[in-house]
């Protein structure tokens, strides 16, 4: 099938803004679901960790199949599943089912990655790196959109309304990719390594498991320690098995290039201090006046906060490649960092009023969308064409960990400052929770600045 190149960039802009808010959809439902499928919160809140997990096991399989000549069935097959799983989230079945359809809707996460590499082999060198941006960005800011659109929904129509929301986006994102996505070049090819990757699931399933259940370390701490033991020890063996196999399922060798690894230090270290800061303003946001501070929000008004996130993460987004040539894209990542941690210190010095939380929001979505569209070009920089998709997903692996392990780092440190008999936790671990969030970005900035005094290596063709 043939590509018309107009249709192109807006239909890899629309896949991976739709797989992202979608997956997204869990956040503002959690309570919504409790209360319809009468489990508890912790069990609900599994219907958005259950779409982190499967996107992150997903993810480096499909951007090792994406690397090959296979690529656009695999971008059908793909979203094809992400439509089966919207449906069963609309149905009127059981939470079991429920919950296997936002496993599947989690799986297009893995998608992102596919369109960057199909925006690197289509575009022209100068509109493909633009576009790679954009996607980047969006993939970031679709939670922002989500996130409202979901709540209203919730209050008009209830639940099934919400998730109905996305079968009708991800049913147009399917028939979008039918229409415009191309054939990948002749003369590719791409194997899964299967060992590599059911050891490497294995390790993400239980990264996110100890990161999605942060009472496990408060209450089982020896249970909890013996998880990530066992993770830390599968994430070894996963290496070593990739660096003896012939067909990779990501080239650690290439992983370990000084760029490529710098960058996903600073995406892991980033991510974990962006997604705090994303937590922390939702939920002072909705903690009640009775607790002696916030706003008392409701799940569709605490979504709006988001909307300066989104809205100004787009602004930056768009804003990097402008300067890209005159700025290397490492010193652009350390700047974002410096942005988001100016974020941190707002919450931090000033939150008694809710346009502050906007103001904080909007610095937070600016420093967001800077950072990831910059973060494409440190690692594809040095990074052969076929291989986009496979680095770009390890990339996102990272993103999604640091992600998790951000919302569970907000968890704890909240409920440390929780006294006993107490539901919300002091104003103060708010502020605790601020300053170890500046130190994450500080940590981000100078592992940015370490990568802008490299002289990057010269693509590969």
């Amino acid at each position: 099938m043939r590509c018309e190149a107009r249709l192109l960039v807006p239909a890899l802009t629309f896949i991976a803004l739709t797989v992202a808010a979608v997956a997204s959809l869990g956040t503002p439902l959690i309570t919504s679901v409790a209360t319809s499928f009468h489990v508890s919160l912790d069990s609900a809140q599994w219907t958005l960790t259950v779409a982190l997990l499967s996107g992150a096991v997903a993810t480096p399989v499909l951007g090792r199949l994406g690397a090959g000549p296979h690529r656009r069935a695999t971008i059908l097959v793909t979203l094809a599943v992400v439509v089966a799983g919207s449906a069963l989230t609309v149905l009127p079945l059981p939470f079991a089912w429920l919950l296997a359809g936002r496993a599947a809707q989690g799986v297009g996460l893995g998608l992102t990655a596919l369109m960057m590499g199909v925006a690197r082999d289509h575009l022209p060198e100068e509109r493909s790196a633009a576009v790679i941006a954009l996607i980047s960005v969006v993939s970031i800011i679709g939670a922002g959109v989500g996130y409202p659109l979901a709540a209203l929904l919730v209050e008009l129509g209830g639940v099934r309304a919400a998730y109905g929301l996305g079968l009708v986006v991800t049913a147009a994102a399917l028939l979008t990719a039918w229409r415009s996505i191309p054939e990948a070049p002749e003369g590719r090819s791409a194997r899964v390594n299967v060992k590599g990757a059911v050891v490497l699931a294995a390790s993400l399933v239980l990264v996110l498991f100890l990161a999605g259940e942060p009472s496990l370390w408060s209450r089982h701490l020896a249970v909890a320690v013996g998880f990530a033991v066992v993770a830390a020890v599968l994430l070894c063996v996963w290496v070593v098995i990739e660096l003896r196999s012939t067909t990779p399922l990501v080239d650690v060798r290439a992983v370990r290039h000084p760029a490529v690894a710098g960058a996903n230090l600073a995406m892991f270290v980033g991510g974990i201090g962006m997604y705090l800061l994303l937590t922390l303003i939702t939920r002072y946001a909705q903690t009640p006046h009775g607790a002696g501070y916030g706003f008392g929000l409701t799940t569709f008004v605490a979504g709006l906060v988001l909307i300066p996130f989104s809205v100004l993460g787009f602004v930056g987004g768009k804003l990097t490649p402008r300067v890209r040539t005159r700025i290397v894209d490492p010193l652009l990542l350390a700047g974002s960092a410096v942005v988001v941690g100016g974020g941190f210190a707002l919450f931090a010095a000033a939150r008694s009023d809710l346009a502050e939380l906007f103001v904080a929001m909007g610095v937070l979505g600016f420093g967001v969308g800077g950072f990831s569209a910059a973060m494409p070009g440190v690692i594809l920089a040095v990074t052969p064409k076929s291989e986009t998709s496979s680095a770009m997903s390890f990339n996102y692996v990272v993103r999604s960990v640091g992600y998790s392990l951000g919302s569970a780092v907000g968890g704890l440190i909240l409920a440390a400052g929780t006294g006993p008999g107490h539901l919300f936790p002091d104003d103060s671990a708010y502020t605790t929770a601020a300053l170890v969030g500046i130190g994450a970005m500080a940590i981000t900035t100078l592992t940015s600045l370490a990568l802008a005094r490299r002289r990057p290596s010269e693509a590969n063709p």
